[in-house]
């Protein structure tokens, strides 16, 4: 695809320019006049960097689009369309201001499979990085049903929330995580150069040495000379376990660990919660049938024994069952969520149950991770404390041995 550089009137008779992508001049001429313009001169760009193009091309295909960046592109087209504007008039406008080059890419073939006659949900399905299988189905449902603006609303909602819920799991790991570092950092500092010196010192005295300063003392030397194969050996052992975890067992039992950790575990068991009801709500409210809400929800819930459970229910629904029972048999939902869910099944109000259940959650989840924060940062100190204090123990000691020798 090749970017044209345009001089074009608007709809006031103004002279302006514009940059257009199109896989041709005819098609970059129907593209301007789509956007209500007249063109007077169209010349295709040359870029400075085609030699790089094949390399940035290559590297593009690593990136991936932000959350953010979905939440605000959702946001606005469904403000577009819910404006009458025309589907492919704003896939042209979202394709103008997409931040992100590789977005912008992406953006440009789903409008270009658009322009071929194709349904905006399967251009979409094309680039299933971009758009989940969730995001595809809602927007199937929404074209159907012929309500794209309302489930592109409620899409976005959705996005939102998922992105607040994960923007407050970071922030409460961003901070044990730096100054975990920093404590590292301020200890491997200590023992590779400060702790020589007083060795030195104690060397140059002649004093007996006490045990924890000696332990210090090794420890500083295995630093000082093998510290080349402590760091092989550190990324040696994270490579391993997170292939590991890639296996089928390791990330079954990777997932099991992170359910029954102590206090995290109950703050993921809560987002995964959240998760289910939000996404399944979000999905039986746009018009998607219930056995595909399931089977998307099964692949979007982020923990294996929990997609197990979906798996489970999804089953009996097949049956002609309800999903309270197999949903209580998992021993994975607390029983206010599979109860909630019955009285949405009884009066046939299940996405509005599932919603509730979903706020609840999310406001659980944010209290929790306030109180982990809460409990984390004097852990924090303490650590940071220890490690320090400790040094400071140990190349003080040997001190005490001299001023009685001395005395």
């Amino acid at each position: 695809m090749a970017t044209y550089a345009c001089t074009v009137r608007d709809a006031k008779g103004q002279q302006v320019t514009r940059s257009i992508e199109a896989d041709s001049l005819a098609q970059a001429r129907a593209k301007l006049r789509e956007q209500g313009l007249f063109p007077i001169d169209i010349k295709e760009k040359q870029s400075s960097d085609d030699i790089l193009k094949p390399l940035n091309d290559w590297l593009l295909k690593f990136q991936k689009v932000k959350l953010k960046e979905m939440v605000i592109f959702t946001r606005q087209f469904a403000t577009m369309i819910n404006s009458g504007v025309a589907l492919l008039r704003a896939l042209n406008i979202m394709v103008d201001q997409a931040q992100s080059e590789v977005f912008k890419r992406i953006l440009g073939q789903v409008r270009d499979g658009v322009e071929e006659g194709r349904s905006l949900s399967e251009c979409m399905a094309d680039h299933p990085k971009t758009f989940s299988k969730l995001y595809v189905s809602m927007v199937s449902a929404g074209e159907i049903g012929g309500v794209l603006d309302e489930v592109l609303n409620r899409l976005a909602t959705f996005l939102e929330a998922n992105a607040k819920l994960i923007g407050q799991l970071k922030s409460a790991m961003t901070y044990p995580a730096v100054v975990f570092v920093i404590a590292t950092g301020i200890f491997i500092f200590l023992l590779s150069f400060v702790l020589p010196i007083f060795k030195e010192m104690f060397d140059s005295m002649n004093v007996e040495l006490p045990a924890f300063t000696l332990m210090l003392i090794n420890m500083s030397t295995f630093v000082r000379t093998q510290g080349l194969l402590l760091v092989v050996g550190v990324i040696v052992t994270v490579v391993s376990f997170v292939n590991f975890i890639k296996t089928p067992f390791g990330r079954s039992w990777w997932h099991n660990v992170l359910l029954k950790a102590p206090v995290f575990g109950d703050i993921i068991r809560k987002v995964a919660v959240a998760r289910f009801t939000r996404t399944l709500g979000t999905l039986l409210r746009s018009g998607v049938p219930l056995m595909t809400a399931l089977e998307i929800t099964q692949d979007t819930a982020g923990n294996v024994h929990i997609s197990a459970g979906i798996a489970k229910v999804r089953e009996a629904v097949s049956e002609g069952e309800g999903m309270t029972k197999p949903l209580e048999q998992t021993k994975l939902f607390p029983p206010m969520v599979t109860q909630m869910i019955a009285i949405g099944e009884e009066s046939g109000n299940v996405d509005a149950m599932l919603a509730k259940v979903a706020d609840f959650y999310d406001e659980e989840v944010e209290q929790a991770v306030k109180a982990l924060t809460s409990l984390l940062e004097p852990l924090m100190m303490v650590l940071i404390g220890g490690m320090v204090g400790s040094m400071i123990i140990g190349m003080y000691l040997p001190m005490f041995s001299v001023i009685s020798a001395i005395q």
